[in-house]
């Protein structure tokens, strides 16, 4: 694991690069994979009015990226379980660098930065025991492998940063290997989780489900301005069981499990793909491409709404409240608890709207 003293030699090396922005790149406010007619993958940036900015080819299917706080660049990440992420300068649009998992190890398609942006954080699976594990990359030494911490449990999927760089883990519980492809391997033994980990591989909090709820699958995470963390679930049980798919926690605190009301809640086939909190924290949204909805709640886990569309899954805050996407190209407002359409571009939208600059 990286030392501090690395760290912040890091940090005063970067001080020295020309100060490029994310407005050199058009000034994106998010970033999503997708497909276009031809069928090739790509990352784009959108602008606030949802238009399409830029689009960099992806040499397979992506599913999630990392975007810099302060420098116009993104770790895109292969669908897991995948080997691959891509270093991508979105100013010249081009492929930077390709960061390789190590031996032995598989990504779960999600990434943060840490530390002023100067370390990446990656989501891995130790093949050979199962164990979760965060890999740690130095940008400044062009993103050199400096450690490894536990994540505190078995697959871990998306990771989002905190204050203090301690960084929120959404341990899915889930074991897999690409050489069996996207099947579970232990879906009688599966123990989600929630966990707080720092840089040192300290666990600070933990959230762990309850016994009857051991297959929610913990995946996604949004978090709060003041800290609330928002987690998405995807139940590997009876699609039909009514079982709420939207977490809210607070360390220190007992979690919150939102749900609509009980036609809805089966509606959604026990899948929600992404989520995400407004930018002032008072509504949070779960997304299901499976059931065609959106699920709105405020703050504090109360159901609000439920808003159809057909394949959407991406969800990322906007300046006016949320934006989703869908797999038809649309790009649309959640506006007074309806949809409300911003955009539409000739492409398939992936799972995740990454907010750049969140």
């Amino acid at each position: 694991m990286p030392s501090r003293r690395a760290i912040l030699a890091g940090l005063a090396a970067a001080g020295a690069r020309p100060a490029l922005g994310w407005a050199d790149a058009g000034g994106p406010s998010w970033l999503a994979a997708g497909r276009d007619a031809s069928g090739a993958f790509l990352l784009a940036g959108l602008d606030a009015a949802g238009d399409t900015l830029f689009r960099i080819p992806l040499p397979d299917r992506g599913h999630a990226a990392a975007a810099h706080p302060h420098a116009p660049e993104a770790v895109a990440f292969a669908r897991r379980p995948g080997r691959f992420a891509l270093v991508i300068d979105c100013a010249a649009g081009r492929l930077v660098q390709r960061l390789d998992a190590p031996k032995g190890r598989h990504f779960y398609g999600h990434g943060a930065f840490l530390a002023g942006g100067e370390v990446l954080a990656t989501t891995e699976n130790e093949m050979e025991n199962g164990e979760g594990r965060i890999g740690l990359w130095s940008r400044t030494d062009g993103y050199a492998r400096i450690g490894e911490i536990a994540s505190g449990g078995i697959g871990p999927h998306e990771i989002r940063a905190l204050p203090g760089d301690v960084l929120v883990v959404a341990n899915g519980g889930i074991r897999t290997h690409p050489d069996n492809g996207r099947e579970k391997l232990n879906l009688d033994s599966m123990r989600p989780s929630l966990a707080y980990v720092t840089l040192a591989g300290d666990i600070l909090d933990e959230v762990v489900l309850p016994p009857e709820l051991h297959r929610n699958s913990i995946r996604h995470l949004a978090v709060a301005p003041d800290g609330r963390v928002a987690f998405a679930m995807q139940w590997q049980g009876d699609v039909s069981a009514p079982v709420p798919l939207l977490g809210l926690h607070r360390r220190g605190d007992a979690p919150v499990l939102a749900e609509a009301g009980l036609a809805e809640q089966i509606a959604m086939e026990g899948y929600a793909g992404s989520v995400a909190f407004a930018r002032d924290g008072a509504r949070v949204a779960i997304t299901s491409p499976r059931g065609g909805r959106l699920h709105l709640f405020d703050g504090e886990g109360t159901f609000r709404a439920a808003l159809r569309r057909g394949d959407v899954c991406g969800v990322a805050p906007s300046r006016r409240g949320l934006v989703v996407t869908d797999g038809q190209g649309g790009v649309l407002a959640v506006e007074d608890d309806a949809l409300a359409s911003v955009a539409r571009a000739p492409l398939a939208w992936d799972n995740h709207l990454v907010a750049v600059g969140a």
